[in-house]
This record gives structure tokens, sequence and C-alpha cells, in this order.
């Protein structure tokens, strides 16, 4: 399973119900992957296709949502 937070710009922000601790996040969209740690830090996990371009505006609205997808995984994690 791998409920979707919120999609903007083409992109979609999910995770995956069965998969490590570490709060992080996954960013898909049509040229690819990224995942990025929110904690302690927002940082890029990995990346798989997307430009540096798109990095970039994916870490910004990771960051500017980043207590909305927190908020989201622990529910999910909770339940």
């Amino acid at each position: 399973m791998s409920p979707t937070i919120f999609r903007r710009k083409g992109y979609r922000f999910f995770f995956f119900s069965l998969e490590e601790k570490r709060m992080h996040v996954h960013v898909h969209c049509a040229d690819g992957e990224s995942k990025f740690w929110l904690e302690p830090s927002i940082a890029l996990a990995k990346n798989y296709g997307l430009s540096k371009k798109q990095v970039a505006e994916v870490r910004k609205l990771v960051e500017e949502r980043k207590d909305e997808i927190k908020t989201a995984r622990r529910k999910h994690f909770k339940g």
C-alpha cells in the first residue's frame, strides 16, 4: 500500500506502508522518482530520473508542506 499524501504540479507525494521507520517521503512524476528524508532535516535521499531543476522544485514543495507530510505519516502508522 502506498498512500498518496497530495499531488502538486504533476508530482505525487506518497509513502509505502511497509518501509523503514525513518521519516521520509517519495515523490513521483512522469520523468522519475525521488525520496527525501524529513528528519533530522530535509535532504535528498535518492533520485531516479529527475533533473536538478525538478529536484529543487520538489524539495521546495516538501519544505513548504513538511508538517502536512509528517502528520499524514504519523496518522497512517499510528493506525
